[in-house]
């Protein structure tokens, strides 16, 4: 039983993979789009937007150097990149959010 049950989250977890990298690509553009609109519409200031920038910008290097290193990305990688992703959202939704809007002139 156990032995059958183990086969079974392998596989899956196998089949789940691709798709998982899948939804880090598209997260991440989603995440930028939504950094780029805020600094386009005015509910991030400059200096939110720009550090948020670097912020995705630092998430999307760490995402191509470890692709890089092994071929592709392994558990913990993928783990550890949907945590910053989810602490990277989360940052975004703060800063649109806090009632500070850059001066449009």
């Amino acid at each position: 039983m156990l032995k059958k049950l183990f086969l079974i989250t392998l596989v899956g977890g196998a089949l789940l993979a691709p798709g998982m990298e899948a939804g880090i690509k598209a997260r991440q553009k989603r995440q930028g789009a939504r950094i780029h609109q805020g600094a386009h519409d005015g509910s991030l200031t400059r200096r939110e937007a720009k550090r948020l920038g670097y912020a995705w910008g630092n998430l999307n290097r760490q995402i191509r150097r470890d692709r890089r290193d092994g071929g592709g990305l392994t558990r913990r990688e993928r783990v550890k990149i949907h945590r910053k992703q989810d602490r990277l959202s989360r940052q975004i939704y703060k800063q649109r959010h806090d009632g500070q809007t850059r001066n449009r002139r």
